[in-house]
């Protein structure tokens, strides 16, 4: 009997059965994401054109984006052109997200409130989210038939017949007019997304908080600013910095919304420079520091967006309730 109790038991480990099942995500996270981006690192340092792309030129490649070079017209063009492009996709991503949050978080509100008791909220959401999941090729060629330049086109055939214009609008070649067209269908593809996150934001929200302000007089628009507001600010950090990375990345839209060969220059983002930097003229060296550019652009943006909308003294407040 004490033999038997003093018999050593062998623990059995299953955690080598947990990496292997997680090891499959960690290959093709590394094959398709970590690999491609320490190669376009590389291949920033490396000389344009597929002549000699194992040439090292150091930091040529950044200099000629940033600053261009005094007396070098490729070099200076280049630059103009990338800054170009990134005021486009600021311009862009600023006008979409304005109208997308102010949208969204009107609809959070709406659909939420008690007092106003909507039917079929259901419906209305799914009907609203219906336009993030239609791929953006599909969508650029419905807003091509609708606002062609021709007379052909839906809305330009529509203001002729009611004698509203004399000839055919240009809506896609018109700088403003299409930007604006840019940033509407961006905001129509991503509000309902965007509004379901808010959504169950204020769903999350203690209902007391609400009766109790309700009893002690606080009107509606108060209550907003004062509780539901606060209470929502991790959730716009979230929608705010993701919609920063989407917005600074855009492609599908701004490339197909174009008649003929060539995007028009008030649509070319940066994420079209780096496309046809590469694909187009070879510019492998200036695509790959574009990229990295971009992505530290990003990566600072979202860390400043993130420092000045948390609070600072949370550890303190942690270490001292312990």
């Amino acid at each position: 009997m004490q033999a038997a109790t003093g018999r050593k038991h062998r623990m059995v480990s299953y955690a080598k059965y947990g990496y292997i099942f997680i090891a499959p995500f960690f290959i093709v996270y590394a094959f398709f994401m970590i690999y491609p981006l320490i190669n376009t690192f590389l291949l920033s340092f490396k000389e344009n054109g597929s002549e000699h792309p194992e040439v090292w030129v150091g930091l040529q490649n950044y200099q000629y984006l940033l600053f261009g070079e005094s007396g070098n017209f490729a070099a200076n063009a280049v630059m103009n052109n990338f800054w170009s492009t990134l005021g486009n996709t600021l311009i862009l991503w600023a006008g979409n997200f304005l109208v997308q949050i102010v949208l969204s978080l009107l609809l959070a509100v709406w659909f939420s409130d008690a007092r106003v008791k909507i039917k079929g909220t259901g419906f209305f959401k799914v009907v609203m989210y219906l336009p993030n999941i239609i791929t953006a090729a599909s969508v650029a060629g419905m807003f091509m038939m609708l606002f062609a330049n021709n007379k052909y086109g839906a809305i330009n055939s529509l203001l002729l017949n009611l004698e509203a214009i004399l000839k055919p609008f240009p809506f896609i070649n018109d700088v403003w007019t299409s930007r604006i067209l840019v940033m509407l269908i961006q905001s129509w593809m991503w509000f309902g997304n965007t509004m379901l996150l808010l959504l169950s934001g204020i769903f999350g929200i203690d209902p007391s908080i609400y009766e109790a302000a309700e009893i002690d007089g606080s009107s509606g628009a108060n209550t907003f600013f004062r509780i539901t507001m606060p209470i929502l600010k991790p959730i716009f950090i979230y929608v705010f910095i993701t919609s920063m990375i989407g917005g600074l990345q855009m492609f599908d839209i701004p490339y197909l919304l174009h008649e003929g060969t060539t995007v028009r220059p008030a649509l070319k983002t940066s994420a079209v420079f780096i496309y046809e930097n590469f694909h187009t003229v070879d510019n492998y060296g200036y695509s790959a520091a574009a990229s990295m550019i971009l992505f530290v652009l990003t990566a600072a943006l979202g860390m400043i967006v993130y420092k000045f909308n948390t609070d600072s003294t949370a550890p303190v407040k942690k270490r001292r309730a312990k």
